[in-house]
C-alpha cells in the first residue's frame, strides 16, 4: 500500500507526513494555515455546517465544486483574473480558485446556490435585464453584486462598476449588469431587506 504524500501549497515540496509538512510551513513560510486535526476543517456553507478532510493543495473552488457539488461556482481562468469562481466568505467576495480550502476552517461561505435559495432580488433582475448570454460568468457577477449590496445597500453607478470590475463576461453584457444591480438595490430598500 502506497503511503500518503503531503504537498506544500506554497512551494510544492512533497512530505511523507502531515507533521513534516506543518513544520516546513511554519519554518519556511512563517505561517500556520493548517488546522490541528490532520486536515479536518469545519465550515458553514449557505447556512449548513460541514466537517471535511481536505488536502493542503485543494482550493476552495475544488472543495465546493468537485467535492461538495456546488456546481454554480464556475472555473474559467483558474488564475484569479475573471471572477467566475467568486463566493462570499465572512461577508467578503473572494476568488475561490485562489483560496486554499485548508485556510477556510471556521469560515462562513455563501455560494450562488445560497443566494438563489433565499430568492434574492438580484436573481430576478439578472433574468429581467438579460444579463447573460452563455451564462457562465453570471454566478460570479451575482455573488459579487450581492456582497456589494450587503455592505452598501444604495450604491452609485460608479460603485457598482468598481465592484464588478474584476468580473469578466465573454459575451459583453456589462451594461445590463449595472441596470440589474441598481434595480435590485431599489427593491431591497423598498422591502427593507
Amino acid at each position: 500500500m502506497e503511503q500518503d504524500k503531503y504537498l506544500c501549497p506554497y512551494c510544492l515540496i512533497t512530505f511523507e507526513s502531515i507533521q513534516d509538512l506543518r513544520r516546513h510551513i511554519v519554518a519556511e513560510h512563517k505561517t500556520e494555515p493548517l488546522p490541528v486535526s490532520e486536515g479536518q476543517i469545519k465550515l458553514t456553507i449557505n447556512g449548513e455546517d460541514y466537517q471535511i478532510r481536505v488536502e493542503p493543495e485543494w482550493t476552495l473552488y475544488y472543495l465546493l465544486h468537485d467535492k461538495l457539488g456546488f456546481t454554480g461556482t464556475k472555473m474559467f481562468c483558474d488564475r484569479g483574473a475573471c471572477g467566475s469562481c467568486t463566493v462570499i466568505m465572512d461577508g467578503r467576495p473572494i476568488l475561490s480558485c485562489m483560496t486554499l480550502a485548508i485556510e477556510c476552517d471556521g469560515k462562513h461561505i455563501e455560494t450562488i446556490e445560497g443566494i438563489a435559495k433565499k430568492e434574492h432580488p438580484l436573481i430576478e433582475e439578472y433574468v429581467k435585464y438579460h444579463c447573460m448570454q452563455c451564462g457562465y460568468c453570471t454566478p460570479g457577477f451575482i455573488v459579487t453584486a450581492k456582497a456589494l449590496l450587503d455592505r452598501n445597500p444604495k450604491p452609485t453607478e460608479e460603485e457598482v462598476k468598481e465592484a464588478l470590475a474584476g468580473n469578466l463576461c465573454r459575451c459583453g453584457t456589462y451594461p445590463q449588469h449595472l441596470k440589474a444591480v441598481l434595480v435590485a438595490s431599489q427593491k431591497l430598500a423598498k422591502h427593507g431587506r
